[in-house]
């Protein structure tokens, strides 16, 4: 409704001696607005009071010039200036009843638009190391993700979504040692195990699977290896990098690498099991091995060719400073060995050169400060920096009543995302880790997500869908058969809650435009929850089965609109809309 009132204040204004001028004040979208109080119409325009003084014309006089020029139609009841120069637009009840037809004759392409056409966007995000199972703080980053491309998608972009794989660096080898350990302990050999290798049971487990294939093989001669660990005196992550050299002698490099690559792919499957359960699904498991040392040489001496390399005690480094960065960052280390940050460079330059228009990145807080130098390295390889766009997830506390869990992923002493779903199910997770803004921390209770109450938002929204099934199994209607007889007495319909209804149901595709365009799922999420505590008025205000048969008829073509867009929008956010509950 806000594009069809858009189009035809912009074919008025395009017709005046200031069209010009008009037409740049519009191409911000930001000049008509839903009004938060409905006595002052349907939507607002400061328009007037933005232009006159780019015409030297005053605002209130350029407001009633502006009304006088838009032509009658069948979408406007009628227009008003007020105050100093702001236009009041009010909608017509055939507006609405068109709308709602609207929404009828769509069903699940309703609120679908194709405003992100021919924009291809690739969307990274949870990509968190592969040395264990997801925790609940991953959940929240696959629940906004999967939401985001969802949005995206419906609003017509293209869009791939990349899970980054880091498995080829130290925390890796951490989490090798930590199973020869285990494996070591599973064959009775006695030894402190460090307090920050990898502790949780999945480790044992994995070292199970490395008994079965090695047997005892692996414990020949290890003696010495084992007193190393003993008598080991000062920085624990000096001993774990002590072990990966020892266990390298000990049983080679090529066992290390078997033993890596072994545990490596019990923990990607468990966490792609994890996702897909959850209902994300990725079109990419990106590996961080594919990034071949040939692409990531090539990536520095472009740099070097641009002049941002240098060189300072055999390490080479990237004058990320000079480019917004707070400091230089290594990206070759003395020692030969290539950084994090030197294959995060050539991954994001990999994005580029396969086509996309657009990279999100969804990140932890504590990758905040990472954003600097990412961009640095896209501008020092000659592309333009707006092409990537960083979304920041803050951390979750999960809480037990009033007990707060403490999670640490070494330690092994956190919840896992699947023993959450498994708690309050899928459906609350993904909704409870979307209701508040990524960029704000989350507190998640878990009590309220398992509770069947109208103070459970998600349970809330599910309700009101299964009341209108309800609705339908009682009349014997089925939506498909909804047609002109249902259709033509809509005016009928008089009451408050259901002009409330009819209001409400027609922002669901501004919702969703601006949800997409802000990365917002939150916005819909609560759009959802006022949209069903509005269609929860009115079924305890009127009777919606009605003995008077054209308003009983009207009231459920009201109420299918209604499921319609709780299940479009649901959906979107990873939800099911059941229909009985």
């Amino acid at each position: 409704m806000k594009k069809k009132l858009d189009k035809l204040i912009r074919a008025t204004l395009k017709k005046t001696q200031y069209g010009d001028i008009f037409l740049s004040f519009l191409e911000h979208d930001l000049y008509l607005e839903r009004t938060r109080d409905q006595k002052f119409g349907d939507f607002s325009s400061n328009i007037a009071l933005r232009v006159s003084k780019k015409i030297n014309k005053p605002p209130l006089d350029l407001a009633n010039e502006i009304v006088e020029l838009i032509p009658k139609n069948d979408l406007l009841d009628k227009i008003t200036v007020e105050g100093p120069g702001f236009i009041n637009f009010y909608l017509s009840e055939l507006a609405y009843h068109q709308e709602i037809e609207k929404i009828i004759n769509q069903k699940n392409k309703y609120g679908e638009s194709n405003i992100g056409e021919n924009i291809n966007i690739i969307v990274e995000y949870v990509s968190a190391n592969p040395t264990g199972p997801l925790h609940v703080g991953h959940g929240r980053h696959a629940a906004y993700g999967a939401s985001v491309a969802n949005m995206l998608k419906t609003t017509g972009h293209e869009v791939f979504q990349e899970y980054y794989i880091n498995d080829a660096g130290r925390q890796m080898d951490i989490l090798t040692i930590s199973v020869f350990l285990r494996y070591l302990e599973i064959n009775n050999i006695n030894l402190t195990f460090p307090k920050k290798a990898y502790q949780g049971d999945y480790v044992i487990n994995i070292a199970k699977k490395i008994k079965e294939k090695y047997k005892s093989s692996l414990t020949q001669s290890c003696e010495d290896f084992i007193s190393n660990i003993q008598t080991f005196v000062g920085d624990e992550e000096k001993l774990l990098d002590k072990i990966i050299l020892d266990m390298n002698k000990l049983i080679g490099p090529n066992v290390f690498i078997n033993i890596k690559d072994l545990a490596l792919g019990i923990v990607i499957k468990d966490i792609k099991s994890d996702l897909e359960e959850f209902g994300v699904k990725f079109d990419r498991w990106y590996s961080e091995k594919e990034l071949t040392e040939n692409k990531i040489l090539e990536t520095i001496k472009t740099l070097e060719k641009n002049n941002y390399i240098y060189t300072d005690k055999d390490a080479k480094w990237f004058k990320s400073s000079v480019l917004g960065d707070e400091k230089d960052r290594v990206l070759i280390k003395s020692n030969g060995s290539k950084t994090y940050f030197a294959s995060d460079i050539a991954y994001h330059l990999e994005k580029i050169q396969r086509g996309f228009k657009s990279l999100i990145n969804i990140f932890g807080a504590d990758h905040h400060g990472y954003t600097p130098r990412i961009l640095a390295g896209i501008e020092a390889l000659n592309h333009k920096k707006e092409i990537i766009e960083f979304n920041i997830v803050q951390f979750v506390a999960l809480f037990r009543g009033k007990k707060k869990t403490q999670m640490s992923t070494r330690s092994g002493n956190y919840v896992t995302l699947r023993e959450l779903r498994k708690e309050v199910g899928n459906d609350a997770a993904r909704f409870f880790y979307i209701f508040r803004s990524n960029d704000q921390h989350l507190n998640f209770d878990l009590e309220l997500a398992k509770t069947q109450s109208n103070d459970n938002p998600v349970y809330y929204i599910q309700y009101a869908h299964a009341r209108i099934s309800s609705l339908l199994k009682q009349t014997k209607i089925n939506p498909i058969d909804i047609d002109e007889r249902y259709l033509s007495n809509l005016s009928t319909l008089s009451e408050l809650s259901e002009k409330n209804l009819f209001v409400m149901a027609s922002k669901y595709p501004e919702i969703i435009e601006s949800a997409s365009a802000n990365r917002a799922p939150h916005q819909l999420a609560h759009y959802l929850r006022d949209l069903a505590a509005a269609f929860h008025t009115f079924y305890n205000s009127e009777r919606i089965l009605s003995n008077d048969e054209s308003i009983k008829k009207s009231r459920i073509v009201l109420s299918v609109a209604i499921k319609i867009i709780l299940k479009n929008g649901l959906s979107i956010l990873g939800v099911s809309a059941p229909e009985s509950m």
